[in-house]
């Protein structure tokens, strides 16, 4: 007989069968997680995030003669004999270009954030030199680009021909002064007027004098203004940082060569880029105390744009601050207040008044400044809201009005606005980098709740995010919404806010690109870790 322990077919112990039962458990678990899709396991396959945007923005300076704000009459095509590439299949080539030119950039800068800003050792002075490196190979090849995304050049250059030839772009429109200039302004602002300031003409101006009638000479002019301003900001904007204790090159990575920053400043050519400049500089020149200086500097770019005005009350504060730091005795630190604040209103009044005068302009733009309504995109409050509201309404309705809610909306969010700035300035209060928060969130409440923004105004405060050692939720959020706003319009200038697909894949393409330079641990890692153990 056979014993039954020796029977060949025994089956095996309750213990052995969980422990393989365990096993194949673990790996399948194993083998999905490898299957997981993670950003990090493509992109750091890439190569250089430096040649990444260099070959983006040549490709994307080749398509923008064909799919970017494109001339009306004549153009680098047309001189070429290459007309055919701006309609038709040839347009559907040259808008594949700036789109992947665009998507590229914005993907070369997330790549050098993760790997530069992120992953090197905090006090290593390369990663500003890396920054600044790939920053001016991003934007030499789009000195070489016709206008993108936005035809407010052309506008620019139109305004400045009406005051070279005898015109009021505070009272007429562009529509007065036929020419090769007017045929390149938008329809929608040919009857309008223009709520930027005296410099601003008077630039335009300096200009069209230069070039005469030559629309592509002045575009030249305006590439190399624009350059000059967004150097400015390249210039101060790490310099900020390092005064207030801050990370220099994340400063320069996230406030400069910020796609948005990049596309609008530089591509766009827009005079923010002189007004974020001087008011960069202006701030810089706060907090190594140069406050007349300061200032100044702000009261010119106000001369420009009036925006510029809501860093001043910022610089009040730094000058309160810096002469009674404590509260106590309450009657100096009220003394040093009063007196800042009267000096700055009187010094920024006066050099407003003598770029007036030496422009020969008028104070008309101060009935501009609201600027023209015509403008409708959900970036702001009261549209995005009008958005949501009016559908519902119209259930029950069908011939509600849109015009309606916004009407009704836009004043209530300037009250709202205007509320908001002054908690901003309030809250924000005090020297340093608390008046850097508080003026780069002033910005934002501003164009938030302002009836008109669009992407550029932005500039003011992306410029800002890196200079006060901003927490890492903000550094995400600015990551994030950055990446949503630079892919959100086209090459010509139209947005895609409306194109759900589109605007869903950007979305989540945003925050996948977030999570990829910020990871869970991103605290923990070489670039960011430093910086909190100085805080």
């Amino acid at each position: 007989m056979i014993s039954h322990s020796s029977r060949p077919n025994a089956l095996p112990s309750a213990t052995g069968s969980t422990e393989h039962m365990s096993t194949r458990v673990s790996t399948i678990a194993a083998k999905r997680a490898a299957r997981r899709f993670r950003p990090e396991d493509y992109l750091d396959r890439l190569p250089s995030p430096a040649a990444i945007g260099v070959v983006s923005a040549v490709i994307l300076a080749i398509g923008s003669h064909g799919a970017g704000a494109t001339r009306n009459r004549g153009g680098l095509l047309e001189a070429l004999n290459l007309s055919f590439l701006a309609f038709g299949h040839g347009a559907a080539v040259m808008n594949a270009l700036v789109s992947a030119g665009l998507i590229g950039m914005v993907l070369a800068w997330v790549v050098i954030g993760r790997r530069v800003i992120v992953d090197k050792q905090y006090s290593t002075p390369l990663r500003l030199q890396h920054i600044q490196r790939a920053l001016v190979l991003w934007c030499v090849p789009l000195l070489a680009a016709a206008p993108i995304l936005s035809r407010d050049v052309y506008s620019y250059l139109m305004q400045g021909a009406m005051v070279r030839d005898g015109f009021d772009p505070y009272s007429e429109g562009a529509a007065v002064n036929p020419g090769p200039f007017l045929l390149e302004v938008s329809h929608d602002w040919r009857n309008t007027t223009t709520p930027y300031g005296p410099l601003h003409l008077w630039i335009g101006e300096g200009v069209t004098k230069l070039v005469g009638e030559n629309v592509s000479a002045g575009v030249i002019a305006y590439k190399l203004i624009s350059v000059l301003g967004f150097f400015a900001i390249a210039w101060a904007v790490p310099k900020i940082a390092a005064r207030l204790g801050g990370d220099p090159a994340l400063a320069l990575w996230l406030g400069v060569a910020n796609p948005v920053m990049v596309f609008h400043m530089v591509g766009g050519m827009h005079n923010e880029s002189i007004m974020v400049g001087l008011v960069s500089v202006g701030l810089l020149a706060a907090v190594y105390h140069r406050y007349v200086s300061a200032v100044a500097l702000i009261a010119v770019a106000v001369s420009l744009k009036a925006t510029a005005a809501i860093a001043l009350p910022f610089v009040v504060w730094m000058v309160t601050y810096r002469y009674a730091p404590h509260m106590r005795p309450f009657g100096r630190r009220a003394l040093a207040f009063v007196v800042s604040g009267a000096l700055a209103l009187i010094e920024t009044v006066a050099v407003v008044w003598l770029v007036t005068w030496a422009s020969g302009s008028s104070w008309g733009w101060l009935s501009e400044i609201t600027g023209n309504s015509k403008v409708i995109n959900p970036l702001a409050a009261p549209t995005l809201l009008t958005e949501l509201i009016t559908p519902f309404i119209q259930l029950f309705d069908p011939t509600f009005e849109y015009n309606v809610v916004l009407q009704a909306l836009r004043p209530i969010f300037s009250v709202l606005m205007l509320l908001g700035l002054v908690a901003c300035w309030w809250f924000f209060r005090g020297g340093g980098k608390h008046a850097l928060a508080g003026t780069a969130a002033a910005y934002q409440t501003a164009f938030v709740l302002s009836s008109v923004t669009l992407p550029w105004y932005y500039a003011s405060v992306i410029s800002l995010l890196g200079t006060f050692r901003p927490p890492l939720w903000l550094c995400k959020l600015g990551v994030g919404a950055s990446i949503v706003v630079a892919l959100a319009f086209s090459g010509s200038g139209n947005h895609q806010l409306y194109n759900v697909p589109w605007m869903a894949g950007v979305i989540i393409a945003a925050w996948l690109l977030t999570v990829y330079v910020f990871p869970l641990d991103a605290e923990n890692r070489p670039g960011l870790a430093g910086q909190r153990r100085e805080d």
